[in-house]
């Protein structure tokens, strides 16, 4: 196939019919020894044409346990696990075009997993159907845990912020996608960034990032924001300290040196221990206020308007996170759910355009986990045939339908289009939102 260009050397990724896919490309230099808790640096160049056959590495983490939900849902199939490195930071592309010249519409989607877990290359996650749209898919792995969103006193003297780099490792994937994506046919002016759970709170920080402005065109998120606050909140550097210094401590580290010599494996080890012991109060990994990164926090950026005036589409599921089965049995929803129509109802208070909102009821087959936390994700990227679930026909239409608006929404900020039932954006006289 013909090799693609881009500011770092010529790759050359796998021709499928109707698109062609990139895997494993290096958007920043791997983030070991002295640059393990820095900023991602640039990638070094590279002569010939590097080859784009196989998926990076997944940032280390915790496997989910044999048997639970997601382990089953996502996780049990090896052909789709790559190894753990901190090595991590590639990112991966499917796009329709052969032609740079075509400048077409370009989604880049962050994954979810508690910042602790999940990677761009989850069985879930393919663009086949969205090149079948005239739309490129981007996904892209960044550091989790410890490693990604570590704030410590020692690494605030070292470098004057510390605590985000997950979100500035999602950043200068952005910032590569930005520069680089017209060699792949698409159009660096019309980036979608989009993201559940953890991927949505990624989403939000990037759309809060003054290092992000003017290379978002457009959003969704999924299943984690809102206004008032969705499943997450607001953290402090000081406060994101106070559990960063919690943390050195489980680990028996009495300086930096000694926290960087540790081994990945330890490292994960106590990530993942203190992870556990931690959630109780909340996610000991998360973005936080640096002043640098993040200025301010989320429910005060959407009050004053701070966030981009673009365009947004937003939701939860049925069965999501914080939602009780009382709650449902007597006909309410969930914070989240009326945080997302909250969101679209600010938007238009600051003389915005409202949101398109949405939420996801389909009960999925095989099971009695309902409409649950990431249940959209099958849908929405057309892989059902990759799950272990009886689908039905019924379940392949709700998915051409959810791939129909969102591609749509990609492409101009409006997920409808012909063929497709009215979506009616959530506005204060008519707070519609849309059932799936």
């Amino acid at each position: 196939m013909k090799n693609v260009v881009t500011k770092y050397g010529a790759l050359c990724g796998v021709q499928k019919q109707g698109y062609a896919v990139f895997r494993g490309v290096p958007y920043a230099k791997a983030p070991v020894g002295e640059l393990r808790w820095k900023a991602p640096q640039e990638p070094e160049k590279w002569e010939g044409a590097r080859p784009a056959k196989s998926f990076g590495p997944r940032a280390p983490q915790a496997d989910q346990p044999p048997g639970s939900l997601y382990h089953k849902e996502f996780f049990a199939d090896e052909d789709f696990l790559p190894p753990k490195s901190e090595d991590c930071l590639y990112l991966n592309i499917w796009t329709p075009s052969d032609l740079a010249e075509e400048k077409l519409p370009v989604a880049l989607w962050i994954h979810g997993g508690a910042f602790t877990g999940g990677f761009g290359s989850e069985m879930e996650f393919d663009g086949a159907e969205f090149c079948k749209k005239g739309v490129i898919l981007v996904t892209v792995n960044y550091r989790l845990g410890a490693l990604g969103f570590l704030a410590h006193p020692w690494l605030t003297a070292e470098s004057g912020r510390s605590g985000n780099y997950g979100i500035l490792d999602q950043i200068a994937a952005l910032k590569w996608v930005y520069e680089n994506i017209a060699n792949f046919g698409g159009n660096p002016t019309n980036i979608t960034v989009f993201g559940q759970s953890a991927g949505s709170m990624s989403v939000q920080a990037l759309l809060l990032s003054p290092l992000a402005k003017g290379m978002i065109a457009r959003a969704i998120l999924q299943s984690a924001s809102g206004y008032p606050s969705g499943i997450g909140r607001d953290r402090s550097l000081t406060e994101a300290e106070a559990i960063g210094q919690a943390f050195t401590e489980r680990c028996g580290a009495s300086s930096l040196e000694k926290l960087r010599a540790l081994s990945t494996e330890k490292l994960a080890e106590y990530s993942n221990q203190f992870f556990v012991e931690s959630m109780s109060k909340g996610f000991p990994y998360s973005p936080c206020i640096d002043g640098v990164v993040l200025t301010q926090g989320g429910d005060e950026a959407i009050g004053n308007g701070c966030l981009p005036d673009i365009p947004y589409m937003i939701g939860s599921t049925k069965n999501d996170i914080g939602v009780t089965p009382k709650t449902l049995e007597n006909g309410g929803f969930s914070r989240l759910y009326k945080a997302c129509i909250g969101w679209s109802h600010q938007n238009e208070k600051l003389g915005r355009s409202p949101s398109y909102v949405y939420y996801f009821t389909h009960s999925l087959p095989g099971d009695d986990s309902g409409a649950f936390h990431s249940a959209e994700l099958w849908y929405e990227f057309g892989t059902l045939h990759r799950s272990w679930r009886p689908n039905v026909e019924a379940d392949y239409a709700l998915s051409k339908l959810m791939i129909g608006y969102w591609t749509n929404f990609i492409k101009s900020g409006d997920p409808n289009g012909d063929g497709l039932p009215e979506w009616k954006p959530c506005t204060l006289a008519d707070p519609y939102v849309r059932g799936f």
